[in-house]
């Protein structure tokens, strides 16, 4: 029987293998999971990237119609966000893509701002008989009650802007007339007034009663009045004295400056208190430290009379002056370096410089042939607009209290409010009362 079984033919097995995952042996391909690709040493990231954005042949060298380029950059830029594959290995995830085709949400929708429209006719021209036409005086100044003061030959007038009264506050002396220069107090409620007789007289005008009188100061007209603060009162003489008064004490002549060898034309203290520019008939313009008597800069560049200057609301250490009549000149200065940043050729003389409260402009007032008031977008002094009206030089001009209006005065004796920037209709909430460094736990109980 044994032989029997020995005798049994055996299994082909030429006809069966072992299946791959049932080896014994390791494979040499390394195949992983059958899901998850073996992603070991022997994978190699870098080159797998690059293959996958190398171009391929075909793009390279096939011949494409200028419009169907077109058609792919316009694809790539909207769709690809300028890949020139849509999957590739990277760190981190793409940000979404975002159709520029998509409305834009509520929240993206800017309001346009509606353009600005500065009308080229005066708001309303009142009389000025008898004004004084002479670039070495100032006698046109608004205060901060929204009260406007001119002087007309001996007589100051007050023009109240919010409900149209006029009344007479004073009439000077025929030794004292005319009447050289009118400047308010910061609050809005005391007046100098600079007289052809070297006399300084400080009025209250809600009882229009003489407060004070500044003399021995100066000798000859008064024709510039600066004030720094409510008790400071720089006033400039026609011999190039400049003089700080303090209007408390007896002996109010506190401080004297020296530079100029010619009448005083324009005086403007900065809005920090620091610093004092002065511009006179002696071509020159001064900028003075409070607290020096001899200038701090003292600038030559202008080739006639300096009676335009103003200070900078945005940017303290700027100021802009203005050239007469052969200069023509709008100049600005770094008083903190003493250099002149630019000079704009205007075609005419520079009577009178504001800067807006609104927005980042110049205004400047002009002699012939035009005698208009310009307005200016600064830095760029691109003109924005041009105001005519006035048939002489534009002597004397200021601005409301809340920088709406300009009022501009001249020789012509007419008188002219010119409707700069609209009225703001809204109202400011209140602050609340918590919100502050000092006082936030005082409400909390």
């Amino acid at each position: 029987m044994d032989a029997d079984i020995y005798r049994e033919p055996l299994p082909d097995v030429r006809r069966w293998r072992r299946p791959p995952w049932a080896s014994s042996r390791p494979t040499t391909r390394g195949f992983g999971d059958r899901f998850i690709p073996n992603r070991g040493d022997r994978m190699n990231m870098n080159i797998a990237e690059a293959l996958l954005n190398i171009p391929r042949k075909d793009e390279s060298t096939e011949e494409v119609s200028p419009s169907r380029a077109a058609y792919r950059k316009l694809l790539s830029d909207t769709m690809l966000q300028g890949r020139t594959r849509v999957f590739s290995f990277s760190n981190r995830p793409r940000s979404p893509l975002k159709s520029s085709l998509e409305a834009p949400t509520p929240t993206h929708i800017q309001p346009a701002r509606k353009r600005r429209q500065i009308p080229q006719a005066p708001e309303k021209t009142l009389d000025a008989p008898d004004i004084v036409g002479d670039d070495r005086f100032n006698v046109l100044d608004w205060g901060n009650k929204n009260v406007l003061s001119i002087a007309l030959d001996d007589k100051v007038y007050l023009w109240n802007a919010t409900d149209g009264s006029t009344t007479e506050l004073v009439t000077v002396p025929e030794s004292s007339a005319p009447i050289t220069s009118v400047s308010w107090a910061p609050d809005g409620r005391h007046i100098a007034i600079g007289q052809c007789n070297s006399i300084v007289e400080l009025y209250d005008v809600t009882t229009k009663k003489l407060l004070r009188t500044l003399a021995g100061i100066h000798q000859g007209p008064v024709g510039s009045l600066a004030w720094n603060n409510n008790h400071l009162l720089t006033t400039g003489g026609a011999h190039g004295a400049i003089i700080n008064n303090d209007v408390r004490i007896q002996s109010h002549a506190v401080r004297s400056y020296r530079g100029h060898d010619d009448v005083i034309c324009g005086l403007k203290w900065s809005s920090c208190g620091k610093h004092l520019a002065s511009g006179g008939a002696d071509k020159l313009l001064n900028i003075w430290d409070v607290s020096r008597s001899s200038p701090l800069h003292r600038f030559s560049n202008h080739t006639s009379t300096v009676r335009a200057v103003a200070w900078c609301p945005f940017k303290d250490n700027l100021l802009a002056s203005g050239g007469g009549e052969t200069d023509h000149c709008i100049k600005f200065w770094n008083v903190s370096a003493g250099t002149c940043l630019k000079s704009v050729e205007t075609g005419s003389e520079v009577c009178g410089l504001l800067w807006s409260k609104h927005e980042r402009e110049l205004l400047s007032s002009h002699g012939p042939e035009k005698n208009q008031i310009a307005v200016w977008k600064y830095p760029s002094m691109t003109k924005i607009a041009e105001l005519t009206g006035h048939s002489s030089s534009v002597l004397y001009m200021t601005q409301s209290p809340d920088g709406c209006q300009v009022a501009s005065a001249s020789s012509d004796e007419t008188l002219k409010l010119w409707q700069i920037n609209e009225k703001s209709t809204e109202k400011k909430a209140p602050k609340s009362p918590h919100m502050g460094p000092t006082n936030m736990y005082s409400y909390i109980r």
